[in-house]
């Protein structure tokens, strides 16, 4: 009798930025299932790592490139081992060669339209038939591809791309020029995939798009995103729906008026405003003012009055003066958001807004804070509006500080920690909402 040993091969993700990196990295994973790889937290024992990047500020690429840096000496440790840079960052005019000159020991450049490949070039890099491999895709608007393999990382929960790319070209963002033009997919690979994720038993899905509103703009049937709200929300099932990220241009009566009618789709949107000040967002090209998104603002409350609205905000944009911060301050006030991803306009170079005028840095940074003083003052008063009262929460994960606690969302978003186990996680229970602490609640389970 003998044993024969059998090497593990090991894999490492690490994921920058937003929601679509975090799904398209699920994607990624799946391709290294797929290959016979397992995951590891421990960096130094992958036999592959895969930097999934991304490009939105200034500060996140410094850090990936930081990180990138980091693994020459494993590399030199571990000849073998294939570094894979993908996504955003590398998608960027010429930085694929400035990857390839500041990191040689990187074996595998993608973009962001063409990660499905990695199977094909693994195979190549781990044959020694190449040592490295530069594939950036350059058109506008690439091929969707369907049927991707996907190793879901994120619970009882799942994402789905609706749509890829973006054609709002706003001054201080590069995503069009990374991700390309809109792109629509099919709506019966969407119902399809959507149907799947329901009968294996998640709880709850994310569409997601850089500006979902415009779903069906490019299809031959016009198939617009309420159509596929409706379409969604008539499979059978006990589930909820979310999606993001909506344009304040683009969210019609139709799309409300659907949630309002719907069995499944939360009464949570989230609506990027970036600044209250209409000039700004005309620099901004944003395409509405401060009393078109408040106009929408009243719309929504009108028949969904117990929505949860989130938003992001921008701090610090060229020629922001402090009338038009105020304006901001004002429009926080008024909307009363249940929360707000706050930050600090950053300069990217390819955009409109890098050739602008820019505001001192210390003015950033006290505008902020009163921003962030703000919004946090308005949270907690929402916060204290929730208690008393009893709300059905999605039980999602075991608190990571307390193995007798459990987190869950309500249907308008609102994280909830109540008393509970493991074996609650994936089903739905009314929660009274005891006292609540800044953003979070904590309640307990009534029947």
């Amino acid at each position: 009798y003998f044993t024969l040993e059998v090497d593990i091969l090991l894999y490492k993700i690490e994921t920058y930025g937003c929601q679509m990196n975090i799904h398209e990295s699920e994607q990624i994973a799946g391709i290294l299932e797929y290959l016979g790889y397992n995951e590891t937290d421990e960096t130094s024992k992958a036999d592959i790592i895969v930097f999934n990047t991304c490009c939105i500020r200034e500060n996140a690429e410094q850090k990936i490139f930081g990180n990138i840096g980091a693994i020459k000496k494993i590399k030199k440790a571990n000849p073998d081992l294939i570094v894979c840079v993908v996504g955003c960052m590398s998608q960027q005019k010429g930085y694929a060669e400035i990857i390839k000159k500041r990191y040689p020991f990187v074996n595998i450049i993608l973009g962001t339209a063409n990660s499905y490949k990695l199977e094909e070039y693994i195979k190549i890099i781990a044959s020694k038939k190449k040592k490295t491999i530069i594939d950036i895709v350059k058109e506008e608007k690439p091929a969707i591809q369907e049927d991707e393999k996907t190793y879901r990382t994120s619970g009882v929960n799942a994402w789905i791309n609706i749509m890829y790319g973006c054609n709002n070209f706003c001054t201080y963002c590069i995503v069009p020029y990374v991700r390309g033009r809109e792109r629509s997919r099919q709506p019966e690979a969407i119902y399809n995939e959507f149907v799947s994720l329901i009968n294996q038993g998640y709880k709850e899905v994310t569409l997601l798009g850089q500006n979902v509103n415009s779903y069906g703009h490019d299809l031959e049937s016009k198939f617009s995103f309420s159509n596929l709200l409706k379409k969604l929300d008539e499979v059978e099932g006990d589930y909820r729906i979310r999606f993001m990220t909506s344009h304040p241009k683009d969210l019609t009566e139709d799309v409300i008026d659907t949630i309002a009618n719907s069995k499944h789709i939360c009464h949570n949107i989230h609506l990027p405003i970036q600044s209250g000040s209409s000039k700004v967002l005309k620099l901004m090209n944003r395409h509405y003012t401060k009393e078109d998104y408040l106009d929408v603002i009243s719309r929504i409350r009108a028949k969904l009055p117990d929505c949860g609205i989130t938003t992001d905000i921008m701090v610090g944009f060229p020629y922001e003066s402090e009338e038009d911060f105020l304006d901001t301050i004002d429009v926080v006030e008024k909307v009363r958001f249940s929360s707000a991803f706050t930050f600090i306009y950053s300069v990217r170079k390819g955009t409109k807004a890098a050739e602008m005028e820019q505001i001192d840095d210390n003015i950033k940074t006290e505008r902020i804070q009163r921003l962030i003083d703000t919004q946090n003052k308005i949270t907690k008063e929402l916060s204290r509006e929730y208690e008393n009262k009893v709300f059905r929460v999605l039980c999602e994960d075991v608190n990571p500080k307390n193995n007798d606690v459990v987190l869950g969302r309500t249907d308008s978003g609102r994280l909830v920690n109540f008393n509970g186990s493991a074996d609650m996680i994936g089903k739905f229970y009314n929660v009274r909402i005891k006292h609540s602490q800044s953003a979070t609640l904590y309640g307990e389970v009534v029947e």
